[in-house]
């Protein structure tokens, strides 16, 4: 099952009192969910998942701490649209989680692990059409590059392109295994030793198929804009694409006005409306790695509205 990754960091970090308004953009086996729950007695959760094959368990779970949560099944792009309509514009706090769940992972069918022999799928909503296996299937060499390069950041991502290339010559690739050989064919023995080749490749794809990277920084403008004063939004990273996106876009909002910057007084109006409540990104307690070795590569990071 999966282990909430920062429990107890990222549920710290949205300074809950028991009124409190909260999202978690990434509900998925409601660890995050469950701990805010029991902190928000007379508040509300409402709690974002695109996966449709999570809510049902995530719901009893929330179910057996309290009823004051609404569960809406989207992607967290869409979180101002959805909570427009439910008439809610205003939040204490906004909790996103970017990692694929261990349920995910370890669902042979989903196709997302490159250890186990399932279909082409990767989709993170079951109900898109566009999976894994147009992306293998469909894209031509120059994109396979790319997205194996932007991605993946693999220094095999033209060799790895053209064999899929040419292997699609003969037949469609339709299964992880198959993909696994392909991508193993391409990259010299040598570089196989230390990592799986087919990480990276797997994760590139995956980006793709679910643009993983493009809704980020529109999820953050909406969930920015719909905080109150002294509302905040957390977000766990597990990659370094994603986590120099979050790190560049705080950053950004928490500038001074370039025009103004080296004045003695600046006038209020130029002050930035938000505060990096932690200069530098929390990461995983030893105790933590030690029983859950998906958490490694995470990082927590937490802006402040202050006006």
């Amino acid at each position: 099952m999966h282990i909430s990754v920062l429990l107890e960091e990222a549920v710290n970090s949205l300074a809950l009192d028991e009124d409190s308004i909260i999202v978690d953009a990434t509900l998925g086996y409601g660890g995050h969910s469950s701990k805010i729950l029991e902190r928000i007695k007379r508040g509300h959760l409402f709690a974002f998942d695109q996966d449709g094959e999570v809510i049902p368990y995530s719901t009893n779970r929330l179910n057996a701490i309290g009823t004051n949560f609404t569960i809406i099944k989207s992607n967290f792009v869409n979180m101002k649209e959805k909570l427009n309509e439910l008439k809610i514009t205003k939040v204490d706090g906004v909790l996103f989680d970017l990692g694929v769940s261990s349920g995910q992972l370890d669902t042979d069918e989903r196709g997302f692990s490159y250890h186990k022999d399932a279909k082409l799928d990767m989709r993170m909503d079951k109900e898109k059409d566009f999976s894994a296996y147009n992306v293998v299937n469909e894209y031509d060499i120059g994109k396979l590059t790319t997205i194996f390069n932007k991605y993946g950041e693999s220094k095999f991502a033209r060799n790895i392109a053209k064999k899929i290339v040419e292997y699609r010559e003969n037949k469609k690739i339709e299964t992880t295994l198959e993909l696994v050989e392909i991508i193993k064919s391409a990259v010299p023995m040598k570089f196989r030793i230390d990592k799986h080749p087919a990480k990276v490749i797997f994760q590139a794809i995956r980006i793709e198929v679910n643009n993983e990277l493009g809704v980020i920084e529109p999820a953050l403008e909406d969930a920015l804009s719909l905080l109150n004063v002294g509302g905040r939004v957390s977000v766990i990273t597990f990659h370094s694409l994603e986590d120099r996106i979050v790190k560049r876009y705080f950053k950004e909002k928490c500038e001074i006005d370039s025009k103004v910057k080296g004045l003695p007084n600046i006038p209020d109006e130029f002050l930035p409306d938000f505060r990096l409540v932690i200069n530098k990104a929390i990461k995983p307690s030893a105790d933590e790695l030690k029983n859950n070795n998906r958490a490694r590569s995470a990082k927590l990071r937490v802006i402040e509205r202050i006006k």
